[in-house]
């Protein structure tokens, strides 16, 4: 009988270091990895609804418009008030998706496999976010256009978490961007991972980090001292004690920097 793992594309039954890696092998296994493929493809399906049941310009331009604005508040949301909570690791159903979608990722932040994304929580966030917001964008203009402002949103909201995902990798990539905005951004996000888990929780954009104050720049001196749990989420030992799902499904308890973990 195949497992899972045997079924999933030869290239991704080993392991990924975006630490290791060029920018030419990225672009290659971004565009094989089953997420990114589905994400593509579904924004496909998406374009071909559109074009089925065509919405008008004006509501087409509105939905896509906001589709494209409202993600990196959903996004900050998600990552900051879900993501970085500290309710998800005290609920045994809930533990195991906090692991594979943000812990596993902190613990080892160059780790291609855990970096993206898991469909069974992106695309139900994203059609929830995109597809109502689209249907009543389009909704004056009578069904056909409500359908096809819709698919329009939705089709953004895929397209831009593929974006997304794309620069979120870019930053943990042993590669500096000539890009200058792109160099930024990396900047801001390795310190959220590598000095301050709590603030910087943008990735492509970080106007919501300076709205709800917690954007910080380490070389204007903000935040001086080194979080102690940038790499744990604050699922410490005394915290596994009490609520042990987490450690029961990693082996315990890891402390320190990724790399100096690996040498010990």
């Amino acid at each position: 009988m195949k497992t899972a793992q045997t079924l999933r594309p030869s290239f991704w039954r080993r392991e990924h270091h975006l630490d290791k890696m060029t920018f030419r092998e990225l672009v290659v296994a971004y565009f094989q990895y089953p997420a990114i493929i589905a994400y593509l493809l579904l924004a496909a399906v998406s374009i071909g609804v559109f074009v089925a049941y065509p919405a008008p310009v004006v509501p087409a331009v509105i939905a896509i418009a906001v589709a494209s604005l409202i993600y990196p508040l959903a996004w900050y949301a998600l990552h900051r008030w879900v993501l970085h909570s500290r309710w998800m690791w005290k609920h045994k159903l809930l533990a195991p998706t906090w692991k594979r979608i943000h812990y596993d990722h902190h613990q080892d932040p160059n780790h291609l496999e855990v970096l993206f994304g898991a469909l069974y929580t992106t695309l139900p966030t994203i059609g929830l976010f995109v597809i109502p917001i689209g249907y009543a964008i389009g909704s004056p203009w009578g069904q056909e256009a409500a359908i096809g402002a819709a698919a329009a949103a939705f089709a953004t909201g895929l397209l831009t978490t593929a974006f997304y995902e794309f620069v979120h990798c870019i930053q943990h990539l042993a590669y500096k961007p000539r890009n200058k905005l792109l160099a930024e951004m990396k900047k801001r996000h390795m310190a959220h991972h590598f000095h301050d888990e709590d603030g910087n929780f943008g990735i492509t954009n970080f106007f919501w980090d300076k709205v709800f104050g917690t954007f910080y720049d380490r070389a204007r001196g903000d935040r001086p001292n080194k979080s102690p749990t940038v790499f744990n989420l604050g699922y410490t030992d005394e915290v596994a004690k009490k609520y042990p799902y987490v450690a029961q499904l990693s082996g315990g308890v890891a402390t320190g920097h990724p790399r100096q973990r690996r040498r010990d």
